[in-house]
């Protein structure tokens, strides 16, 4: 009786990992598919800048400046823009913002 009970606990384990990781992968390509389509053009697939961005003067994502701020620091300048980067807080959910800020966090060198 105990044999089934763990190979039951087993399961239920192995199948909430593999759906919480499912979850993870789709919020991961969700904030990327957001990236590109919001932050690419100035800042590039890499992070690194466009031509159009480098003129433009948007940031390297993967420097350690920018790596170096904190998750608050590159939320408020998603949400309330900063230079001739526009704000994104009336058209994001603060959900996207947070998912833009861990996308970011992926170009670290």
């Amino acid at each position: 009786m105990k044999t089934i009970g763990l190979k039951v606990f087993v399961t239920m384990t192995a199948i909430a990992v593999v759906f919480l990781l499912a979850l993870s992968a789709q919020a991961q390509n969700a904030s990327e598919t957001l990236y590109k389509a919001k932050c690419a053009t100035c800042h590039g697939a890499d992070g690194t800048g466009s031509a159009m961005g480098t003129k433009m003067g948007a940031h390297d994502l993967s420097t350690a400046l920018v790596q170096g701020m904190s998750d608050t620091e590159l939320t408020d300048i998603i949400t309330n823009g900063k230079g001739k980067m526009p704000k994104y807080g009336a058209s994001l959910k603060p959900e996207d913002i947070k998912g833009l800020v861990a996308h970011i966090r992926t170009f670290k060198k």
